[in-house]
C-alpha cells in the first residue's frame, strides 16, 4: 500500500467469535490489512472488524468482507477514505507495545519506550500474522521465556507458520548458537519475515546463529526434512491443522524434544493435546492468555 496515496477503510460490527477467527488467520488475500478489536471496552459483546485497502472497495470486496461476520447479515459496512497523512497512525492504532517475559515487541511509534534490559523486537503491523499483539503469539513468547529461565537448551529449532518471523527471532535471541529454520505456507509472510529480520539485525542463512526462511506447508520442504530431528518445534497455526500435523511434527522431534503449540481456543485444547499424546508426547505446561492457551509438550524418551 502506498502511504502517499492514502487508503480506504471498511468496518463492520461482529461477534467476539467472528473477531477471534479473523485475528487468528486472515482468510482473504483481497484484504491484506485486516484487524479485529473491541468496539466498546465497556460492552464486551460488541466487536469490530476493519480492513484497509489501497483502492475504494468494489462490490465483490465488500461482499467478501461481509462474509466474515454472518451475524451482521443485511448490514452495510461503513466505508471511509483515510487521508495520506493519517495512514501511519491508523495502521498502528491500538498496537501498544507488548511485554511478554523478557520480550518487548513494539512498532516504530514506540521505539523510544523499550525498557532497560528487555529483548526488544521492532515489528510493524502489515501483511503477516504475528506482531505479538495476539494472545497466541504472546503465549508462545512467554513459553519460550519460561523454558530459558528453567535452564532449557536447544540447538536445532523450527518455527512452523512463522508469520512475521517473531518467534524464530525470539528463539535465536534465547539460544544464540542454535540452528533456526522458519517456514510459512504464505510466500508473502516469508518475504515480510525477511524484512523484519533486517529491521531487527537478525542474521539470515543456514548456519548456527542465523535464521533460515522457507515457504512450505507444515514441514513439507526438503530443508526442513534435512534439518530434522529438532529439539524445539514451535507451531502457532490453528487447531485443525495442528491436529492434522500431529504425526509429522511429533516424528520430527528428537526424543526428549519440546513442542510449543498455539492458535487454539480453550475448548480445542484437549483435542489437540490428545492428538499428540497418541504420538508419544506428554503435556508439560500450559500458558493461558484469555481464551487462547499455549501448550508445551515433550516427546517421551525411548
Amino acid at each position: 500500500m502506498d502511504d502517499a496515496a492514502g487508503s480506504w477503510r471498511i468496518s463492520l460490527q461482529c461477534t467476539q467469535a467472528e473477531a477471534e477467527a479473523v485475528a487468528a488467520a486472515n482468510p482473504i488475500d483481497a484484504l491484506p490489512v485486516l484487524l479485529a478489536r473491541e468496539a466498546d471496552p465497556a460492552d464486551p459483546a460488541q466487536w469490530l472488524i476493519e480492513a484497509y485497502l489501497a483502492a475504494e472497495p468494489d462490490g465483490e470486496t465488500v461482499d467478501l468482507f461481509r462474509a466474515l461476520a454472518p451475524s451482521a447479515a443485511g448490514e452495510v459496512p461503513a466505508t471511509e477514505w483515510i487521508p495520506p497523512a493519517d495512514w501511519l497512525t491508523v495502521s498502528q492504532a491500538g498496537l501498544e507495545p507488548v511485554a511478554a517475559g523478557r520480550f518487548f515487541v513494539h512498532t516504530g511509534m514506540h521505539a523510544d519506550a523499550v525498557p532497560e534490559g528487555a529483548t526488544a523486537f521492532h515489528i510493524e503491523a502489515g501483511r503477516a500474522f504475528g506482531t505479538g499483539h495476539h494472545e497466541t503469539t504472546t503465549g508462545c513468547l512467554l513459553t519460550l521465556d519460561q523454558l530459558k529461565r528453567g535452564g532449557a537448551r536447544f540447538a536445532n529449532v523450527a518455527d512452523v507458520g512463522t508469520g512475521t518471523g517473531l518467534l524464530a527471532f525470539a528463539a535465536l535471541k534465547l539460544w544464540p548458537g542454535a540452528d533456526v529454520i522458519a517456514s510459512d505456507i504464505d510466500p508473502v509472510a516469508v518475504e515480510v519475515a525477511a524484512e523484519n529480520a533486517a529491521a531487527n539485525a537478525i542474521p539470515l542463512g543456514a548456519l548456527p546463529g542465523a535464521v533460515e526462511f522457507v515457504t512450505a506447508a507444515g514441514l513439507a520442504h526438503r530443508r526442513l526434512r534435512r534439518r530434522a530431528p529438532f529439539d524445539l518445534l514451535i507451531a502457532n497455526i490453528l487447531a485443525g491443522p495442528l491436529i492434522d500435523l500431529a504425526p509429522v511434527l511429533s516424528a520430527a522431534l528428537r526424543s526428549g524434544g519440546s513442542l510449543i503449540l498455539a492458535g487454539l481456543l480453550d475448548h480445542q485444547a484437549e483435542a489437540v493435546a490428545a492428538a499428540y499424546r497418541r504420538r508419544g508426547m506428554r503435556l508439560a505446561g500450559r500458558v493461558a492468555q484469555g481464551d487462547w492457551p499455549t501448550l508445551r509438550l515433550v516427546k517421551r524418551r525411548t
